[in-house]
């Protein structure tokens, strides 16, 4: 879906690593909750109050998953889960243009 109806956006952007990482926050009538971001190059750790799913809509990076012996490479198109209250960690590779859903 590369269109979000009916929505309401949270005017304050989310700023992460001194700008390395940013986002915005819309809510639907539902209830759920998603942020639309970009990340630029660099090495980030993020930890989870909810389950995400993180779409990787352009861009390519490598994410290391809370239990994973080795990275992972993810390019846009592609997508990959993280559990609630956990730590993943990124090595973006190129500018990266991602949507996170809340799962919980």
């Amino acid at each position: 879906m590369s269109e979000f109806k009916n929505v309401t956006i949270i005017r304050e952007a989310n700023v992460y690593f001194n700008g390395g990482v940013t986002s915005r926050t819309i809510i639907f009538d539902s209830g759920c909750k998603k942020t639309l971001g970009v990340m630029m190059p660099g090495d980030y750790e993020f930890n989870t109050g909810s389950a995400e799913l993180m779409e990787i809509l352009s861009g390519d990076l490598d994410v290391l998953l809370p239990g994973a012996d080795s990275w992972q490479t993810i390019k846009g198109g592609e997508s990959f889960d993280v559990p609630a209250n956990a730590a993943f960690k990124l090595k973006v590779k190129s500018l990266t243009d991602y949507c996170c859903s809340f799962l919980d």
